[in-house]
């Protein structure tokens, strides 16, 4: 019973460590920043904590994520130290912001919204 028990605490254990919290975005440019961020460093769960949730939106993570892992190791290096270059926030109303943005190593002009659902900040992208 005692193995089972100790057995049991290190599952458990070893389960919360891979349970990420994350801090709720307390506006738009928050979250469109820890997104694009979580994507340029590679850490795909947390960019999917601050996107929408719907399945079409993972779809498009998933292929953000597939062309990161493509990428060669010093390239993925290159992108995790990597600046966000915001270039201009458009806020359409009190819960649709648009970002449009660059980083610092392709300098490639970007864009997403960020949409407030309850009261959370989601990028839908």
């Amino acid at each position: 019973m005692k193995k089972t028990v100790f057995f049991v605490l290190i599952l458990l254990i070893g389960c919360g460590e891979n349970l990420q919290e994350y801090t709720k975005a307390e506006n738009a440019l928050d979250a469109g920043r820890e997104f694009i961020n979580a994507c340029l460093t590679g850490d795909f769960a947390k960019a999917a904590f601050f996107s929408d949730s719907r399945a079409g939106e993972n779809l498009k993570l998933q292929e953000i994520e597939r062309k990161y892992r493509l990428k060669d190791k010093e390239e993925r290096q290159q992108y995790r130290t990597a600046s966000i270059n915001i270039r201009e926030v458009k806020e359409l109303n009190d819960s649709i912001t648009l970002i449009y943005f660059s980083n610092s190593v392709d300098k490639v002009s970007d864009s997403l919204a960020v949409v407030k659902q309850k009261d959370n900040w989601r990028v839908k992208l």
